[in-house]
Protein backbone atom coordinates (compact mmCIF):
# COMPACT_ATOMS: atom_id res chain seq x y z
CA UNK A 1 0.00 0.00 0.00
CA UNK A 2 1.42 3.61 -1.03
CA UNK A 3 0.38 5.79 2.71
CA UNK A 4 0.75 9.50 2.86
CA UNK A 5 1.45 10.92 6.41
CA UNK A 6 0.39 14.96 7.02
CA UNK A 7 2.68 16.98 9.22
CA UNK A 8 6.31 17.61 10.43
CA UNK A 9 6.61 16.99 14.25
CA UNK A 10 7.82 14.26 16.49
CA UNK A 11 4.68 12.76 16.35
CA UNK A 12 4.78 12.07 12.75
CA UNK A 13 8.24 10.98 12.50
CA UNK A 14 7.01 8.32 15.14
CA UNK A 15 4.27 7.46 13.32
CA UNK A 16 6.34 7.36 9.87
CA UNK A 17 8.93 5.25 11.35
CA UNK A 18 6.63 2.74 12.76
CA UNK A 19 4.43 2.79 9.64
CA UNK A 20 7.67 2.10 7.67
CA UNK A 21 8.08 -1.36 9.90
CA UNK A 22 4.80 -2.77 8.44
CA UNK A 23 4.98 -5.63 5.70
CA UNK A 24 2.18 -4.14 3.88
CA UNK A 25 3.75 -0.80 3.11
CA UNK A 26 4.88 -0.09 -0.66
CA UNK A 27 5.90 3.78 -0.34
CA UNK A 28 5.39 5.79 2.05
CA UNK A 29 5.04 9.83 1.84
CA UNK A 30 5.45 12.61 4.75
CA UNK A 31 4.17 16.27 4.01
CA UNK A 32 6.17 18.24 4.55
CA UNK A 33 8.10 15.79 7.06
CA UNK A 34 11.40 16.55 9.17
CA UNK A 35 14.83 15.23 8.67
CA UNK A 36 13.79 12.36 10.61
CA UNK A 37 10.70 11.14 8.36
CA UNK A 38 13.24 11.66 4.97
CA UNK A 39 14.63 8.28 6.78
CA UNK A 40 11.49 6.53 6.86
CA UNK A 41 10.19 7.45 3.11
CA UNK A 42 9.71 10.23 0.71
CA UNK A 43 9.88 13.96 2.26
CA UNK A 44 6.99 16.00 0.06
CA UNK A 45 7.39 20.00 0.73
CA UNK A 46 3.49 20.92 0.94
CA UNK A 47 1.15 22.17 3.31
CA UNK A 48 -0.65 19.76 5.17
CA UNK A 49 -3.38 22.03 4.77
CA UNK A 50 -3.17 22.50 0.98
CA UNK A 51 -5.91 20.22 -0.22
CA UNK A 52 -5.71 21.16 -3.67
CA UNK A 53 -1.50 20.09 -3.38
CA UNK A 54 -2.63 16.69 -1.26
CA UNK A 55 -4.73 15.74 -4.02
CA UNK A 56 -2.31 16.37 -6.72
CA UNK A 57 0.60 13.93 -4.48
CA UNK A 58 -3.04 11.45 -4.31
CA UNK A 59 -3.00 11.06 -7.31
CA UNK A 60 0.31 11.58 -8.99
CA UNK A 61 1.87 8.53 -6.04
CA UNK A 62 -1.46 6.50 -5.87
CA UNK A 63 -1.81 6.98 -2.60
CA UNK A 64 -4.34 4.19 -0.54
CA UNK A 65 -4.55 5.41 3.18
CA UNK A 66 -3.77 9.16 4.60
CA UNK A 67 -3.01 9.37 7.91
CA UNK A 68 -3.30 13.09 9.40
CA UNK A 69 -0.70 13.40 11.69
CA UNK A 70 -2.21 16.73 13.62
CA UNK A 71 -5.07 18.81 14.24
CA UNK A 72 -5.32 21.48 11.36
CA UNK A 73 -6.19 18.87 8.19
CA UNK A 74 -8.60 17.10 9.92
CA UNK A 75 -10.42 20.06 11.51
CA UNK A 76 -10.22 21.88 7.91
CA UNK A 77 -12.27 18.81 6.76
CA UNK A 78 -9.59 16.38 4.60
CA UNK A 79 -11.78 13.42 5.70
CA UNK A 80 -15.00 15.26 4.06
CA UNK A 81 -12.66 16.68 1.23
CA UNK A 82 -11.18 13.18 0.12
CA UNK A 83 -14.71 11.59 0.03
CA UNK A 84 -15.96 13.99 -1.89
CA UNK A 85 -13.59 14.06 -4.41
CA UNK A 86 -14.83 12.06 -7.41
CA UNK A 87 -11.14 10.74 -8.34
CA UNK A 88 -9.90 10.14 -4.46
CA UNK A 89 -12.86 8.91 -2.75
CA UNK A 90 -11.57 5.31 -2.80
CA UNK A 91 -8.63 6.37 -0.21
CA UNK A 92 -8.85 5.35 3.25
CA UNK A 93 -8.32 8.17 5.56
CA UNK A 94 -7.51 7.19 9.18
CA UNK A 95 -9.23 10.28 11.12
CA UNK A 96 -12.56 11.89 12.40
CA UNK A 97 -14.80 13.91 9.86
CA UNK A 98 -15.01 17.77 10.11
CA UNK A 99 -18.11 17.41 12.22
CA UNK A 100 -16.35 14.89 14.68
CA UNK A 101 -13.14 16.94 14.87
CA UNK A 102 -14.88 19.79 16.56
CA UNK A 103 -14.06 17.74 19.31
CA UNK A 104 -11.10 19.41 19.35
CA UNK A 105 -12.08 22.49 16.74
CA UNK A 106 -14.36 24.24 19.10
CA UNK A 107 -14.05 23.57 22.95
CA UNK A 108 -18.01 24.70 23.23
CA UNK A 109 -18.99 22.17 20.85
CA UNK A 110 -16.77 19.85 23.65
CA UNK A 111 -18.31 21.08 26.58
CA UNK A 112 -21.59 21.33 25.45
CA UNK A 113 -21.32 17.39 24.33
CA UNK A 114 -20.63 16.29 27.68
CA UNK A 115 -22.91 18.24 29.87
CA UNK A 116 -25.80 16.16 27.95
CA UNK A 117 -24.44 13.17 27.73
CA UNK A 118 -22.94 13.82 31.51
CA UNK A 119 -19.49 12.79 31.06
CA UNK A 120 -18.06 14.06 33.77
CA UNK A 121 -15.98 17.80 33.79
CA UNK A 122 -15.63 21.15 34.86
CA UNK A 123 -18.13 23.18 34.83
CA UNK A 124 -18.66 26.16 32.93
CA UNK A 125 -20.37 29.08 30.91
CA UNK A 126 -19.64 30.37 27.53
CA UNK A 127 -19.27 33.68 26.46
CA UNK A 128 -19.62 35.98 23.26
CA UNK A 129 -18.92 39.22 23.30
CA UNK A 130 -22.89 39.86 23.58
CA UNK A 131 -23.16 38.18 26.73
CA UNK A 132 -20.15 39.10 28.31
CA UNK A 133 -21.49 40.37 31.62
CA UNK A 134 -22.80 36.83 32.24
CA UNK A 135 -19.62 35.54 32.02
CA UNK A 136 -18.17 38.03 34.67
CA UNK A 137 -21.00 37.19 37.04
CA UNK A 138 -20.08 33.30 36.52
CA UNK A 139 -16.39 34.16 37.43
CA UNK A 140 -17.91 35.95 40.63
CA UNK A 141 -18.87 32.73 41.77
CA UNK A 142 -15.66 30.48 41.02
CA UNK A 143 -13.04 30.33 43.30
CA UNK A 144 -9.54 31.16 41.73
CA UNK A 145 -7.51 30.45 39.55
CA UNK A 146 -9.48 31.34 36.34
CA UNK A 147 -10.05 28.94 33.65
CA UNK A 148 -10.46 31.08 30.03
CA UNK A 149 -10.14 28.69 27.07
CA UNK A 150 -10.91 29.99 23.45
CA UNK A 151 -13.12 28.60 21.94
CA UNK A 152 -11.07 27.90 18.38
CA UNK A 153 -7.84 26.28 17.42
CA UNK A 154 -4.91 29.03 18.96
CA UNK A 155 -2.01 27.25 18.26
CA UNK A 156 -1.47 25.43 21.54
CA UNK A 157 -1.84 28.95 23.17
CA UNK A 158 -5.85 29.63 23.85
CA UNK A 159 -6.03 29.13 27.72
CA UNK A 160 -5.42 31.63 30.01
CA UNK A 161 -5.03 30.59 34.13
CA UNK A 162 -5.31 33.72 35.95
CA UNK A 163 -4.92 34.10 39.88
CA UNK A 164 -6.90 37.25 39.79
CA UNK A 165 -10.30 38.00 39.27
CA UNK A 166 -10.20 42.08 37.90
CA UNK A 167 -7.68 40.56 35.80
CA UNK A 168 -9.74 37.62 34.15
CA UNK A 169 -11.98 40.06 33.45
CA UNK A 170 -10.23 42.06 31.78
CA UNK A 171 -8.42 39.37 30.05
CA UNK A 172 -12.12 37.85 28.78
CA UNK A 173 -12.72 40.99 27.25
CA UNK A 174 -9.50 41.23 25.34
CA UNK A 175 -9.82 37.83 24.59
CA UNK A 176 -13.51 38.00 23.04
CA UNK A 177 -12.18 41.44 21.25
CA UNK A 178 -9.78 39.93 19.31
CA UNK A 179 -6.53 38.69 21.53
CA UNK A 180 -6.45 35.29 19.60
CA UNK A 181 -8.28 36.16 16.23
CA UNK A 182 -11.46 34.87 15.74
CA UNK A 183 -10.30 31.54 17.43
CA UNK A 184 -11.65 33.15 20.68
CA UNK A 185 -14.63 35.23 19.52
CA UNK A 186 -16.02 32.48 22.18
CA UNK A 187 -14.73 31.71 25.29
CA UNK A 188 -15.35 28.91 27.59
CA UNK A 189 -15.28 29.95 31.03
CA UNK A 190 -14.47 26.78 33.34
CA UNK A 191 -14.15 26.12 37.11
CA UNK A 192 -10.61 25.22 37.77
CA UNK A 193 -10.07 21.30 38.82
CA UNK A 194 -7.44 20.30 41.26
CA UNK A 195 -5.50 16.95 40.48
CA UNK A 196 -3.07 14.93 38.25
CA UNK A 197 -2.93 15.16 34.59
CA UNK A 198 -3.44 12.17 33.00
CA UNK A 199 -3.74 11.40 29.02
CA UNK A 200 -5.86 8.38 27.96
CA UNK A 201 -6.01 7.39 24.48
CA UNK A 202 -8.30 5.83 22.30
CA UNK A 203 -8.55 4.42 18.44
CA UNK A 204 -12.19 3.90 17.25
CA UNK A 205 -13.48 3.04 13.82
CA UNK A 206 -17.03 4.79 14.03
CA UNK A 207 -18.67 1.55 16.16
CA UNK A 208 -15.49 0.03 17.97
CA UNK A 209 -12.96 1.00 19.62
CA UNK A 210 -9.71 -0.12 21.23
CA UNK A 211 -7.89 1.86 24.15
CA UNK A 212 -4.05 2.35 23.83
CA UNK A 213 -1.76 3.25 26.67
CA UNK A 214 -1.79 5.76 28.89
CA UNK A 215 0.71 8.43 29.22
CA UNK A 216 1.43 11.87 31.37
CA UNK A 217 3.27 14.63 29.76
CA UNK A 218 5.62 17.43 30.80
CA UNK A 219 4.20 20.64 29.61
CA UNK A 220 6.53 22.83 32.03
CA UNK A 221 9.82 24.62 30.30
CA UNK A 222 11.32 24.30 33.87
CA UNK A 223 12.57 21.47 36.33
CA UNK A 224 9.94 20.43 38.84
CA UNK A 225 6.59 21.93 36.44
CA UNK A 226 7.80 25.70 36.45
CA UNK A 227 8.10 28.60 34.02
CA UNK A 228 6.07 28.81 31.17
CA UNK A 229 3.80 26.61 29.31
CA UNK A 230 5.50 24.53 26.04
CA UNK A 231 4.52 22.05 23.66
CA UNK A 232 5.80 18.77 25.80
CA UNK A 233 9.06 18.68 27.04
CA UNK A 234 8.98 14.52 27.86
CA UNK A 235 6.55 11.69 28.94
CA UNK A 236 6.23 8.60 30.02
CA UNK A 237 4.04 5.78 29.73
CA UNK A 238 2.92 3.55 31.56
CA UNK A 239 1.26 5.88 34.85
CA UNK A 240 1.53 4.35 37.86
CA UNK A 241 -1.56 5.28 39.31
CA UNK A 242 -3.65 4.90 36.53
CA UNK A 243 -4.48 1.22 37.47
CA UNK A 244 -6.91 -1.26 36.31
CA UNK A 245 -9.22 0.00 38.83
CA UNK A 246 -8.81 3.96 37.61
CA UNK A 247 -8.40 3.28 33.20
CA UNK A 248 -11.64 1.23 33.47
CA UNK A 249 -13.40 4.21 35.02
CA UNK A 250 -11.91 6.24 32.62
CA UNK A 251 -13.39 3.62 29.76
CA UNK A 252 -16.81 3.19 31.79
CA UNK A 253 -17.46 7.34 32.26
CA UNK A 254 -15.37 8.97 29.79
CA UNK A 255 -14.96 6.69 27.09
CA UNK A 256 -17.83 4.99 26.15
CA UNK A 257 -20.46 8.28 26.55
CA UNK A 258 -18.56 10.47 24.59
CA UNK A 259 -18.24 7.46 21.28
CA UNK A 260 -21.79 6.55 21.71
CA UNK A 261 -23.22 10.62 22.63
CA UNK A 262 -21.46 11.10 19.03
CA UNK A 263 -23.33 8.46 17.38
CA UNK A 264 -26.51 9.48 19.18
CA UNK A 265 -25.61 13.07 17.35
CA UNK A 266 -25.13 11.27 14.01
CA UNK A 267 -21.56 11.87 13.76
CA UNK A 268 -19.67 8.37 14.64
CA UNK A 269 -16.05 9.11 15.49
CA UNK A 270 -13.03 7.30 13.28
CA UNK A 271 -9.04 7.98 14.28
CA UNK A 272 -7.36 8.61 17.16
CA UNK A 273 -8.69 10.04 20.56
CA UNK A 274 -6.91 11.91 22.66
CA UNK A 275 -8.90 12.93 26.16
CA UNK A 276 -7.22 14.97 28.64
CA UNK A 277 -7.91 14.13 32.20
CA UNK A 278 -7.44 15.40 35.66
CA UNK A 279 -7.50 12.63 38.34
CA UNK A 280 -9.52 14.40 40.96
CA UNK A 281 -9.50 12.25 44.30
CA UNK A 282 -9.28 9.21 42.20
CA UNK A 283 -12.52 10.63 39.85
CA UNK A 284 -11.79 11.31 36.24
CA UNK A 285 -12.78 14.17 34.98
CA UNK A 286 -12.24 15.71 30.85
CA UNK A 287 -9.77 18.87 30.32
CA UNK A 288 -10.19 18.46 26.83
CA UNK A 289 -10.30 16.28 23.85
CA UNK A 290 -7.83 16.18 20.25
CA UNK A 291 -9.07 14.87 17.32
CA UNK A 292 -5.29 13.20 16.73
CA UNK A 293 -2.38 11.49 19.26
CA UNK A 294 -0.64 13.89 21.62
CA UNK A 295 3.14 14.95 20.89
CA UNK A 296 5.26 14.10 23.15
CA UNK A 297 2.86 11.22 23.92
CA UNK A 298 3.02 9.55 20.72
CA UNK A 299 6.58 9.24 21.27
CA UNK A 300 6.00 6.58 24.16
CA UNK A 301 2.58 5.32 23.50
CA UNK A 302 3.53 4.28 19.74
CA UNK A 303 6.49 3.53 20.47
CA UNK A 304 5.04 0.68 23.16
CA UNK A 305 2.96 -0.75 20.56
CA UNK A 306 4.33 -3.94 18.77
CA UNK A 307 1.67 -4.17 16.55
CA UNK A 308 1.26 -3.51 12.74
CA UNK A 309 0.66 0.33 12.53
CA UNK A 310 -1.39 0.41 9.13
CA UNK A 311 -2.81 -2.99 10.02
CA UNK A 312 -4.79 -0.72 12.52
CA UNK A 313 -5.12 2.16 10.03
CA UNK A 314 -7.16 -0.32 7.55
CA UNK A 315 -9.35 -1.80 10.17
CA UNK A 316 -9.76 1.76 11.71
CA UNK A 317 -11.12 3.19 8.40
CA UNK A 318 -12.75 0.10 7.36
CA UNK A 319 -14.48 -0.65 10.87
CA UNK A 320 -13.32 -3.55 11.98
CA UNK A 321 -11.05 -2.79 14.93
CA UNK A 322 -12.84 -5.53 16.66
CA UNK A 323 -11.06 -8.03 14.82
CA UNK A 324 -7.71 -6.74 15.94
CA UNK A 325 -6.13 -7.46 19.36
CA UNK A 326 -3.50 -4.80 20.85
CA UNK A 327 -0.12 -5.74 21.86
CA UNK A 328 1.51 -3.75 24.34
CA UNK A 329 5.46 -3.48 25.70
CA UNK A 330 5.08 -3.98 29.55
CA UNK A 331 8.16 -2.22 29.88
CA UNK A 332 7.85 1.68 30.57
CA UNK A 333 8.95 3.87 28.17
CA UNK A 334 10.19 7.78 28.87
CA UNK A 335 10.68 10.17 26.01
CA UNK A 336 12.87 13.44 27.20
CA UNK A 337 12.00 16.44 25.10
CA UNK A 338 15.54 18.75 23.55
CA UNK A 339 14.22 22.00 22.67
CA UNK A 340 16.14 25.26 21.14
CA UNK A 341 17.33 28.15 23.74
CA UNK A 342 14.54 30.26 24.76
CA UNK A 343 12.02 28.23 23.88
CA UNK A 344 9.11 28.55 23.93
CA UNK A 345 9.78 32.36 23.69
CA UNK A 346 12.07 34.00 21.46
CA UNK A 347 14.70 31.03 19.60
CA UNK A 348 17.01 30.67 16.56
CA UNK A 349 17.32 27.81 14.04
CA UNK A 350 19.21 26.65 11.86
CA UNK A 351 22.29 24.94 14.25
CA UNK A 352 23.77 21.84 12.97
CA UNK A 353 22.82 18.94 15.36
CA UNK A 354 25.57 16.41 16.12
CA UNK A 355 26.38 12.98 17.87
CA UNK A 356 23.00 11.40 16.57
CA UNK A 357 24.87 8.73 15.42
CA UNK A 358 26.34 7.91 18.61
CA UNK A 359 22.92 7.32 20.32
CA UNK A 360 22.71 3.44 22.03
CA UNK A 361 19.80 2.11 24.17
CA UNK A 362 17.58 5.03 22.95
CA UNK A 363 15.31 6.19 19.64
CA UNK A 364 15.61 9.60 18.22
CA UNK A 365 12.76 10.96 17.02
CA UNK A 366 12.70 14.33 14.92
CA UNK A 367 9.87 17.54 15.70
CA UNK A 368 11.97 20.50 14.96
CA UNK A 369 14.43 19.54 12.23
CA UNK A 370 15.27 19.89 8.49
CA UNK A 371 18.31 18.66 6.29
CA UNK A 372 20.45 21.77 5.05
CA UNK A 373 23.69 20.85 3.22
CA UNK A 374 22.99 17.08 4.01
CA UNK A 375 23.53 17.92 7.73
CA UNK A 376 20.43 17.99 10.27
CA UNK A 377 19.93 21.39 12.06
CA UNK A 378 17.62 23.13 14.39
CA UNK A 379 14.47 24.09 12.47
CA UNK A 380 12.12 24.32 15.33
CA UNK A 381 11.43 25.34 19.53
CA UNK A 382 11.36 21.66 20.04
CA UNK A 383 13.99 19.74 18.20
CA UNK A 384 14.38 16.10 19.19
CA UNK A 385 12.40 13.67 21.57
CA UNK A 386 14.77 11.18 23.15
CA UNK A 387 12.77 7.90 23.81
CA UNK A 388 14.28 4.97 25.85
CA UNK A 389 12.54 1.94 27.78
CA UNK A 390 13.20 0.08 31.16
CA UNK A 391 12.17 -1.91 33.76
CA UNK A 392 10.59 1.45 35.55
CA UNK A 393 10.56 5.02 35.17
CA UNK A 394 14.45 5.60 36.69
CA UNK A 395 15.98 3.12 34.33
CA UNK A 396 14.12 4.26 31.27
CA UNK A 397 15.24 8.51 32.06
CA UNK A 398 18.67 7.42 32.50
CA UNK A 399 19.13 6.14 28.99
CA UNK A 400 17.32 8.83 27.66
CA UNK A 401 19.87 11.39 29.95
CA UNK A 402 22.52 9.76 28.83
CA UNK A 403 21.74 10.06 25.26
CA UNK A 404 20.65 13.89 25.65
CA UNK A 405 23.80 14.55 27.00
CA UNK A 406 25.88 13.19 24.02
CA UNK A 407 23.72 15.04 21.18
CA UNK A 408 24.58 18.71 21.23
CA UNK A 409 23.36 21.62 19.41
CA UNK A 410 24.43 25.68 19.69
CA UNK A 411 21.83 26.59 23.25
CA UNK A 412 20.38 23.04 23.81
CA UNK A 413 18.03 22.89 26.86
CA UNK A 414 16.46 19.48 28.07
CA UNK A 415 14.67 18.67 31.86
CA UNK A 416 16.01 16.12 33.88
CA UNK A 417 13.46 15.17 35.82
CA UNK A 418 10.43 13.61 33.46
CA UNK A 419 8.71 10.66 35.33
CA UNK A 420 10.42 11.86 38.73
CA UNK A 421 7.15 12.91 40.36
CA UNK A 422 5.56 9.81 39.93
CA UNK A 423 8.23 8.12 41.55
Amino acid sequence: MNVLILGSGGREHVLAKKMSQSKAISNLFIAPGNAGTAECGQNIAISATDFAAVAEICLSHQIDLILPGNEDPLVAGIVDFIAAHPQLNHIMVAGPSKAAAQLEGSKDFSKILMAKYQIPTAQFLTVTADNYEAGCAFLDQLSAPYVLKADGLAAGKGVLIIDDLAQAKSDLKDMLHGKFGQASAKVVIEEFLKGIELSAFVLADGEHYIMLPEAKDYKRIGVADTGLNTGGMGAVSPVPFADKAFMDKVEAEVVIPTLKGLQQEGIPYKGFLFIGLMNVDGQPKVIEYNCRMGDPETEVVIHRLNNDLLDLMVATCQGQLNKQTLSVNPQTAVTVFMVSGGYPEQFEKGYEITGLDKVKDSVVYHAGTTLKDNKVVTNGGRVIAVTSMGADISSALQHSMANAAIIQFENKYYRTDIGQDLL
